[in-house]
């Protein structure tokens, strides 16, 4: 029995280890991120956002959404989105990009960067509840908004690791106070069933106007007046 337990410990130290609280990964470079970060913390030093408002954070889909404001003219909101990034980078700069703005509401989108990475879609889902427990932790009366996952043409490989993960996020909220969940994986597809080419920029991936109008549709329903 001794000599099995300790053939095991090798791989029990791995799987502990990959994972070294919420959101935080042994693996993964978080110092990417500092001069986005710092230059969002200089930002808010000399122009502080309002305190209550809906932050929207997460990876390109945020970031790129410049029309952010005009698009919400009747609702006070934050860009924190940062190209590139995953989930557990939301988590993780939590601090320094959520907290001090004591948002009411927080919309994270964010999964995809994740999945393409090579994750499951089950640790992705991990991930996610890593951020909801940390924003809970600390704001437990913010509603947390998760956006969905859409399918995008350069990426339509992982589309069902998408709707996979859409999937497990809609069940995992249902019932419970202050966790919302907004569809739009449908919203970008044609009569075809392939991802609409107008909605997108030149690279397939990310929206142009007409994608974020799209996804305006989707979201302005959920904003707290």
């Amino acid at each position: 029995m001794k000599s099995i337990l300790r053939s095991l410990l090798p791989a029990l130290f791995i799987v502990m280890s990959a994972r070294t609280g919420a959101g935080a990964e042994t693996n993964h470079n978080f110092d990417r991120w500092e001069k986005e970060i710092s230059a969002y913390e200089r930002a808010d030093a000399t122009n502080p956002p309002p305190k209550g408002a809906a932050l929207f954070i997460g990876s390109s889909t945020i970031a790129r959404w410049k029309t952010l404001a005009e698009d919400f003219p009747k609702h006070r909101v934050i860009n924190r989105g940062f190209g590139g990034s995953q989930i557990v980078d939301a988590t993780h700069f939590a601090e320094r990009l959520i907290f001090p703005h004591l948002p009411k509401q927080i919309f994270l989108r964010a999964g995809g960067n994740d999945l393409w990475s090579g994750k499951s879609a089950e640790e992705v889902f991990a991930d996610y509840k890593d951020f909801v427990a940390k924003v809970r932790a600390k704001l437990p009366r913010t509603e947390i908004v998760f956006i969905s996952l859409s399918p995008s043409i350069s990426r339509w490989k992982q589309a069902d690791k998408e709707k996979m993960l859409n999937a497990m996020v809609a069940d995992y909220i249902r019932g419970k106070a202050r966790l919302k969940y907004i569809e739009t994986y449908e919203m970008v597809l044609g009569a075809d069933g392939q991802p609409r080419a107008e909605l997108f920029v030149a690279d397939k991936l990310h929206f142009n106007a007409e994608g974020n109008k799209l996804l305006a549709e989707r979201v302005r329903p959920h904003l707290r007046k």
